[in-house]
C-alpha cells in the first residue's frame, strides 16, 4: 500500500474561530516521507505535526516554535486522516487554521477538490501493542491493541440538550464521512464572555458552533444528528491523534476527553517503544490493512 499525497493544491479563505481574523488556507502536495507540515506564510515558519511542537491545548490544539504558532489543527487534521493523506503541506497567513462551519466538512470538500494521488513510497502504520492510558481525576483517555482503528466516546453534561451521550465509531472513510465529519463544535454563552476576555472565541457564531445558553440550543437550524456533541469529540480526538505521525491501529477509548488529555495520550504512547510498533505495509502485508484506509 502506498502513501498518499494530493495531486494539486487548493486553497479557500475562512475565519479564525479563536481570534476572528479571515485565514487564507493553501493545501499543498508533498513528497514521500515529508509528514504533514504547517507553513506560516506571513512569518515564513514551518513546523510539523508531531507532539514535539504542540504548544498548548486550551479550547484546542496549538503547534509551533520560537517563531510563531497555528492554532485549531484538530478539525482539519480529522480530515486528512480520515482521507489517509500521509504527506501535505499546510499553508496559513495567520496564526490558526479558519474554523470554516466548525466540522471537517469543508476540509474534506478541499481534499475532494485535491485529489488524492499515490507515491512509490510504502505507507506506514503505527499499530498499538500494549494497554496505555492517561487520567485527570475521573476523565480518561487511552489506547488498547485492535485489528482497527476504532474510536470510543463518553461524554456528560448537566445540560438538557447534552445530557449523556456515548458513540461508537468504526473507522473508515465512508463511515466519517457519514457519521463524523459534519459534527460541529459546540459551546455555551455563559462561557463566551470569559472566552473573549482571555483572547479566545472572538470569531465564534452560530454559523461555526452549536451554542447553547442555560436551556436550549440556540442554532435556528438544530443539530445535525441527535448526538451531535459526542461525534465532535470524536472527530476532534482523529484529528489529534493524527499528530502521532503516522496511522494508528489501535481502539481509543475516553471519558470526557479533551485536547490535552489527547496530547498527554500521544505523548505516552511515543514515550515507550514497546507500547507501539511502526509497519510498513509491503505488498506481503497490506491486503490486512487496505480496508482500514479504503
Amino acid at each position: 500500500m502506498r502513501q498518499l499525497t494530493i495531486l494539486k493544491s487548493v486553497e479557500s479563505v475562512g475565519i479564525g474561530l479563536h481570534k476572528g481574523e479571515p485565514i487564507r488556507i493553501v493545501l499543498e502536495p508533498m513528497e514521500a516521507d515529508s509528514g504533514i507540515v504547517f507553513y506560516r506564510s506571513d512569518l515564513g515558519m514551518s513546523v510539523k505535526a508531531l507532539p514535539e511542537y504542540v504548544i498548548n491545548t486550551q479550547m484546542a490544539t496549538v503547534v509551533g516554535n520560537d517563531k510563531g504558532a497555528i492554532s485549531t489543527i484538530e478539525h482539519l487534521l480529522s480530515a486528512v486522516w480520515a482521507y489517509g493523506i500521509d504527506n501535505i503541506r499546510i499553508v496559513v497567513d495567520g496564526p490558526e487554521v479558519p474554523v470554516m462551519d466548525g466540522s471537517s466538512g469543508s476540509f474534506c470538500m478541499m481534499l475532494d477538490e485535491a485529489q488524492i494521488r499515490p507515491l512509490e513510497a510504502y505507507k506506514k502504520v503505527l499499530i498499538v501493542r500494549k494497554p496505555v492510558e492517561v487520567q485527570e481525576g475521573n476523565k480518561f483517555a487511552r489506547v488498547l491493541p485492535s485489528k482497527t482503528p476504532t474510536f470510543r466516546f463518553t461524554i456528560h453534561f448537566d445540560h438538557v440538550a447534552i445530557g449523556h451521550q456515548e458513540y461508537h465509531f468504526e473507522f473508515g472513510k465512508k463511515a466519517f464521512l457519514d457519521e463524523i465529519a459534519r459534527a460541529r463544535t459546540f459551546g455555551f454563552m455563559k462561557d463566551v464572555q470569559m472566552l473573549r476576555a482571555r483572547g479566545l472565541a472572538l470569531g465564534g457564531s452560530l454559523d461555526n458552533a452549536v451554542v447553547m445558553d442555560e436551556k436550549k440550543i440556540l442554532n435556528p437550524e438544530g443539530l445535525r444528528y441527535s448526538d451531535e456533541f459526542v461525534r465532535h469529540k470524536i472527530l476532534d480526538a482523529i484529528g489529534d491523534l493524527a499528530l502521532l505521525g503516522a496511522p494508528m491501529i489501535g481502539d481509543y477509548e475516553s471519558f470526557a476527553g479533551s485536547h490535552h488529555l489527547n496530547h498527554l495520550l500521544t505523548k505516552a504512547i511515543l514515550k515507550d517503544p514497546s507500547n507501539y510498533e511502526i509497519k510498513t505495509l509491503v505488498p506481503e502485508i497490506s491486503p490486512a490493512y487496505e480496508k482500514v484506509f479504503a
